[in-house]
């Protein structure tokens, strides 16, 4: 950590540029995670439902190619090349192929080098707000975390137990080390985030018989209270709420056209998250400051 440091302090310019380089290269890994997370997960449904309902079934005898984040390699879903490693750098390989596979030219969506650029930006975001020290560390990983979890949720309507569950005990394990604050803080902000939208859902439930949010949005939200203890919990969920108002209505009147959809609320809680995870205590102090 001396060293770190060290850097830091004679080299600020070349510091910054290798934690955006790291969050770049991250973020190319995280879009393997968006897109293979939930197939994995659908993968494994279906074989533990054939393994309890139809264990004779030969789908079960048939052989599987082995699909998890690492194999098999990266390739296009429309003519299976397979990419190569210069084609695989963060957002340039996109720009130098324009945007298109090298072997049948169809396009690479823009989000693959979005969400590069997102997470090298929310990383170098989090270097400036921390020095170097466990709670930088902490800081990042939750960032990434946080993105892979709002891009899934967004295209799947789902919070994945595999990341959520994680997430909570990470927050924990740093604030043993008081990362950002006392375990005492972080395990009652763990079970607070937890139980206060599942005291929302059972409420709106009973009084409209619908489901407004799902079990996943709760996990996230302990996780929130995990890494930044409860007295942040206040503020994410006032800040999730504005999120999903403003960007969910507007998202159904411009996309969905008036059109009844369910809005995943995932990405709100996350970016709520990272807010107070780097200006919590400052709006906690600014808010606590005007009332009084």
């Amino acid at each position: 950590m001396t060293e770190i440091l060290n850097f830091y302090n004679s080299c600020p310019f070349l510091y910054f540029t290798y934690i955006f380089v790291l969050g770049l290269l991250v973020g190319s890994f995280l879009n393997v995670v968006i897109y293979r997370v939930p197939i994995m997960m659908e993968k494994s449904f279906k074989r533990d439902y054939l393994e309890y309902f139809e264990p004779d079934s030969e789908l079960l005898k048939k052989e599987e190619e082995t699909f998890n984040l690492f194999v098999p390699r990266s390739r296009c879903p429309n003519c299976g090349h397979k990419i190569t490693a210069w084609e695989n750098i963060p957002v340039l390989s996109w720009l130098f192929l324009r945007g298109k596979c090298s072997g049948c030219k169809q396009p690479i969506s823009y989000r693959y080098p979005a969400i590069e650029t997102l997470s090298g930006l929310l990383t170098l975001a989090s270097a400036i707000i921390f020095p170097p020290s466990l709670s930088l560390a902490g800081c990042i990983l939750l960032m990434w975390f946080l993105i892979a979890l709002s891009f899934i949720d967004f295209d799947k309507m789902l919070l994945p137990d595999e990341i959520t569950l994680p997430l909570i005990w990470l927050g924990l394990i740093f604030n043993y080390f008081g990362a950002f604050c006392s375990l005492e803080d972080a395990l009652i902000g763990a079970v607070a985030g937890y139980m206060i939208l599942w005291s929302f859902y059972w409420l709106f439930k009973l009084v409209t018989g619908k489901e407004g949010m799902g079990y996943g949005d709760f996990k996230l939200t302990s996780a929130i209270g995990a890494w930044c203890g409860w007295q942040m919990l206040p503020a994410t969920i006032f800040l999730s709420a504005i999120f999903g108002a403003v960007i969910g209505v507007t998202y159904l009147v411009l996309v969905n056209k008036g059109k009844s959809r369910p809005i995943p609320y995932g990405p709100y809680i996350a970016m709520a998250g990272i807010i107070v995870m780097w200006w919590g205590k400052s709006i906690n102090n600014w808010y606590l400051g005007s009332v009084v």
